[in-house]
């Protein structure tokens, strides 16, 4: 009974032979283009015994594997157009106000890391213990010890002799100190006309921003009338080479470079030799940033000047440090051997925008006497200034606090 109720299979039937066949094995029997069209005549073959139909199948699949990779691959669409890079300064904040209240805008948080401006702002008493608060303020913010013990003992003697009223008097007389320990050191660069071409070998560590100094001093020598040339003497960074061309082609300024792993004597060599045949005005020669302490390295901007020496045997008439402003006491210890090294004669401090506690530039005032030649407040190119000791000092801690 259970064998005569089981549904028979297809192939056990009389009329499996007559099945009708699938659009796969159609495919199969009869290959042909995708866009012909089907006959309306077309008469479908006879069935093939169940073995021919499995062959079939796999035939089938084995042609629409085959199809499928060997189908041309489809046109390539058009890649959207890519962006330009734009500026560094693009995204950058707007320049900062002329004046004193560019710097106040921008060391806003350089104000607040040195923490003198707190100590007055709620209207303290004057005393030892506000002496001891604006001594460990100073320190704290790299002032540096000789700095910081010559301005505390001051004030101290100055307050047991009564010369201030209150705490607003003992704040007159800080900004005033602070703003006397600076005020030798700031001495903006001025191009002497009969050295043609001025020369400006710049140094310093590894990321300190000397090619984006350069850039930046390139657009106000520009703006300043002067014609000048850039040499690509960082030939160690990846990159830098072509982002001085970049600043030089911004700046309508040429550019002279050799490539990666030149010698950087032999760039600054033949920089200035092409800025003294063509009548240049200045020279601004970059070159790799490298540690302090590697003596190597420091040998190596020796072989430079001495290079440029054997053509100019005052030259460079300017060798411009650049100093991060972020790095406190370290930035001592920098300039003492870069000092030693080629002669340093001027310094630009940058990132003072930051985080930096700005205290460094007392200390290095103090202890070398190297002129300040700009500070670094934003991004702009236009936030290079020309260092200015009070608009500085009032930047850190303002002549208004507290009060009432």
């Amino acid at each position: 009974m259970i064998g005569f109720f089981r549904r028979k299979k297809p192939q056990d039937g009389p009329g499996a032979a007559q099945t009708r066949p699938s659009t796969e094995e159609l495919a199969a029997a009869f290959p042909r283009a995708p866009s012909e069209p089907l006959p309306a005549d077309a008469a479908f073959p006879a069935a093939a015994p169940a073995d021919e139909q499995v062959s079939q199948a796999e035939g089938a699949e084995s042609a629409a594997v085959a199809t499928i990779g060997t189908a041309p691959a489809p046109s390539p669409q058009p890649s959207p157009p890519q962006a330009v890079e734009s500026e560094p300064e693009t995204d950058a904040a707007p320049a900062a106000p002329a004046g004193k209240s560019g710097w106040r805008d921008r060391l806003r948080r350089t104000s607040a890391a040195l923490g003198l401006a707190g100590l007055f702002t709620r209207n303290p008493r004057l005393d030892d213990d506000l002496l001891d608060e604006i001594e460990t303020a100073l320190l704290t913010a790299d002032v540096g010890v000789p700095a910081t013990t010559a301005i505390i003992e001051d004030l101290r003697k100055r307050m047991k002799e009564r010369e201030f009223a209150d705490a607003q008097a003992l704040l007159k007389a800080l900004r005033a100190d602070l703003i006397a320990l600076i005020t030798p050191v700031a001495k903006p660069l001025v191009i002497d006309a009969s050295r043609k071409p001025f020369v400006v070998l710049t140094v310093g560590v590894n990321g300190v921003g000397k090619t984006t100094t350069i850039g930046k001093l390139a657009r106000r020598f520009k703006q300043d009338g002067h014609s000048l040339m850039l040499a690509a003497g960082d030939t160690f960074r990846a990159a830098a080479v072509a982002q001085l061309q970049t600043w030089g082609e911004r700046n309508g300024v040429p550019v002279v470079a050799q490539g990666q792993d030149a010698d950087a004597a032999s760039v600054a060599f033949d920089a200035l030799q092409s800025a003294k045949s063509r009548h240049f005005d200045v020279l601004i020669a970059d070159t790799a940033g490298r540690l302090h302490t590697q003596t190597g390295l420091m040998n190596e901007l020796g072989k430079i000047r001495r290079v440029l020496g054997k053509i100019d045997a005052e030259a460079p008439h300017e060798v411009l440090m650049v100093i991060d402003g972020t790095t406190g006491q370290n930035a001592l210890s920098q300039l003492r051997q870069f000092h030693a090294a080629v002669g340093v004669t001027g310094l630009v401090v940058t990132k003072l925008d930051g985080t930096a506690k700005g205290g460094v530039v007392f200390a290095l005032a103090r202890e070398f006497g190297i002129p300040i030649r700009y500070a670094g407040i934003g991004e702009r190119v236009e936030d290079l200034r020309v260092f200015d000791a009070e608009s500085f000092v009032d930047a850190l801690l303002p002549e208004a606090l507290g009060g009432g």
